[in-house]
């Protein structure tokens, strides 16, 4: 018994040694797995395919992406008509479990005094804001305020901010913003804010008009700032920062003259008011460039149009009787116009159809100089079979209708139609009916009369400038062809100039006084699926001018159509915005060609003090207005190097508190661009210089105020 006993204890011994000596070996053999596995890691510092120094490295680095800027867009004088800024959306922390590091409280203490203050500055009510903040849901983090708590303006939420309302908070968003409101909306276009889905980032992006023409150029290369850090987020002092700067988009320079636009916009907004006319274009350009000062529609890309179209290169339309111009053109130049021909005037019968007058009745039988002044219809239907169909589609294709002009800027140009088929349709495209062009087709045409036969290409992109200064690309005026003689366009004009001073002329509401002009007018029959259509109200109303009629420097086109509402001639409403427009052109051109009066380079004083730039300014012969009461220069209302007339008004902006001047005998362009420097929404009425004004003379001012003006002509 005892020697079985000594057996099994000697068993069990040897049996915890070999169970020792074994869990030893497997301790060994996993002390020397861990040392080799080690001892790779330390060799190659890589772990299942990761290299472990680079984790490290992305540990303790931090990256920050550097946003690129947006290009901007300006017009000729500098000012930025399209620019970067940033919009914001307003949330409230209501989480109090949100705490500062010192353990205060880090959201809304005081509801009431949110929701007064976001009543202030906010589309909302005090009461909805109240609400919002006091969610029946329990353990809400924070809340948002809808579309009246989003798209927030740097200035109000810095406004909002003064106030120190407790964990009210603000995430920016990139914007584009349009200082000059409805200027050359339908050109300038628009830009959106786009987020990634993938990287979560968001940047602007071209929509329409030279945002998306221009999109590649306009848009940057965001860059990117690494450094090293330590776990407490402090750079560590032997680290460097890494990275790639960011590279801003290219600036895109037009050819839009400041004055001349706001003065386009603000009457022809008046004009569509009075009239509700369906739609309405109008165009100021150089005659010997093609170069455009101005170019505007209606409705425009501000407007609540379901369908957004630059209605210049877009839409096309039955042009009436402006086309008489070309045709008269061709006719002189193919040898087949007589002006004192006669011809019975009223209906003609053609090709199976009629022509007929605007005047049905006639004026008996009448010269074809007469024809041109009264614009007969049937005097040109007689024109076109004189010259012969074939001559007449000749003319037509040289003057670069039924063709892409092609702008550089302007995408979806429709390029008109005629059939062109029969002697009744041939002979209707000699007084625009039967053919359909663009607005700018027929600038380029009206180009061939106004410069000396020489046809040239209209244009509004001066130059493209890259971030470091580099011109990428310049615009040269362009020559597309000589579809008629230097004295056959001399020979027009002269005949234009009977259609304003003419007794029998139809033009003669386009008088300006102090000047001699050419001009044109136009009234076209609107088609239809089922054929024209009928009332009182659907026609196309137009007129070109030209200017000054012996030598002109500018052409002037708008157009009018399906007004609704008039208590006048239509005439007389695109009189009232003709004629300023080019009043206003002749009359700087005038000054700028006189000794006497001169102009002068605006030079740069921003910066300096108030009444050292005002002195710098007078001594020039200028006009100084200074707003607010700063002390130094933040803004001035034209751009380095621009061409002022001397004792035109300059606008010089100070900051602080702004009040309202005594703007009595101001220009409609002088008003424009003191509300445009402001942030002033303004309203017209009438037509010349201001006798009224809503705002009272030393009132304060603050941006987006509403500005109404009555203006009359002395």
């Amino acid at each position: 018994m005892k020697n079985q006993q000594q057996r099994t204890i000697g068993k069990n011994q040897k049996n915890r040694k070999m169970f020792g000596i074994a869990l030893f070996l497997t301790f060994f053999c996993i002390f020397v797995l861990f040392v080799v596995r080690f001892f790779v890691i330390a060799t190659t510092k890589d772990v299942q395919n990761r290299n472990l120094q680079t984790m490290a490295s992305r540990m303790y680095t931090s990256k920050r992406i550097i946003e690129a800027k947006r290009g901007t867009i300006y017009d000729a004088q500098g000012n930025a008509l399209a620019q970067d800024t940033k919009t914001y959306t307003v949330t409230a922390v209501l989480s109090h479990q949100s705490l500062t590091a010192k353990g205060k409280p880090n959201y809304v203490t005081n509801k009431k005094k949110a929701a007064k203050v976001l009543a202030k500055y906010l589309d909302i009510t005090e009461k909805k804001a109240l609400s919002i903040m006091s969610p029946k849901r329990r353990n809400v983090y924070q809340v948002e305020f809808g579309p009246a708590g989003s798209g927030i303006s740097v200035s109000t939420m810095k406004k909002i901010k003064a106030q120190h309302v407790t964990r009210l908070q603000f995430t920016s968003t990139p914007a584009r913003q349009y200082p000059a409101g409805e200027f050359a909306s339908q050109l300038i276009g628009l830009a959106t804010a786009k987020t990634n889905d993938k990287t979560g980032q968001t940047k602007l992006v071209g929509r329409l008009g030279l945002e998306s023409y221009f999109n590649k150029n306009l848009t940057g290369i965001n860059g990117l700032k690494e450094i090293k850090q330590d776990v407490y987020g402090y750079q560590l002092a032997d680290s460097q920062v890494k990275g790639r700067p960011a590279k801003d988009g290219a600036d895109v320079y037009t050819t839009l003259d400041n004055r001349t636009q706001q003065q386009l916009e603000t009457l022809i907004t008046k004009a569509e008011k009075e009239t509700q006319a369906s739609s309405m274009t109008a165009v100021v350009m150089e005659a010997k460039t093609g170069k455009i000062l101005a170019a505007t529609q209606r409705p425009n890309v501000n407007s609540s149009t379901p369908v957004w179209r630059n209605a210049l290169v877009q839409d096309t339309y039955e042009p009436g009787s402006t086309m008489k111009v070309l045709a008269l053109a061709a006719a002189i130049d193919s040898g087949n116009f007589n002006p004192e021909a006669v011809y019975k005037s009223g209906t003609w019968e053609l090709g199976g159809g009629k022509i007929t007058d605007w005047n049905t009745a006639g004026w008996g039988n009448i010269t074809y100089k007469e024809g041109f002044y009264r614009s007969s219809n049937v005097a040109f239907a007689h024109i076109e079979q004189d010259m012969g169909s074939a001559t007449w589609k000749k003319y037509i294709q040289k003057f670069g209708l039924l063709k892409n002009v092609g702008i550089y800027g302007m995408s979806g140009e429709s390029k008109g139609y005629t059939s062109y088929k029969g002697t009744l349709e041939q002979a209707n495209t000699a007084f625009g009916q039967g053919i359909t062009v663009n607005v700018m087709q027929m600038m380029q045409a009206f180009s061939a009369i106004a410069n000396n036969g020489t046809m040239v290409k209209p244009y509004f992109i001066k130059k493209i400038v890259a971030s470091d200064g580099k011109t990428l690309e310049k615009t040269k005026p362009q020559t597309i062809g000589h579809p008629v003689s230097q004295a056959t366009a001399k020979k027009v004009l002269h005949y234009m100039q009977g259609v304003i001073y003419n007794k029998n002329g139809t033009g003669q509401v386009y008088k300006i006084s102090g000047y001699r002009i050419a001009g044109k007018t136009g009234t076209a029959q609107i088609g239809s699926s089922h054929g024209y259509e009928t009332g009182s109200t659907n026609y196309l109303y137009s007129f070109v001018g030209m200017a000054p009629a012996k030598n002109p420097k500018y052409v002037v086109y708008i157009t009018m159509k399906q007004p609704q509402h008039i208590t006048k001639a239509a005439e007389q409403y695109m009189a009232e915005v003709v004629n300023p427009v080019t009043k206003q052109l002749l009359d700087r051109a005038t000054a700028k060609d006189s000794k006497h009066q001169g102009v002068v380079k605006l030079p740069n004083v921003v910066g300096m003090s108030a009444a050292d730039a005002q002195k710098k300014l007078q001594n020039k012969k200028l006009n100084v207005v200074v707003l607010g009461n700063g002390k130094k220069v933040k803004k001035q209302s034209a751009a380095k190097g621009s061409s002022v007339i001397i004792n035109e008004r300059v606008f010089l902006l100070t900051g602080g508190q702004v009040t309202m001047p005594d703007i009595s005998g101001w220009s409609q362009a002088d008003v424009s661009r003191f509300a445009q420097l402001l942030g002033l929404k303004l309203k017209s009425t009438g037509g010349g210089y201001a006798v009224s004004q809503s705002i009272k003379a030393n009132t304060v001012l603050k941006e987006g105020d509403a500005l109404q003006v009555r203006y009359k002509a002395k």
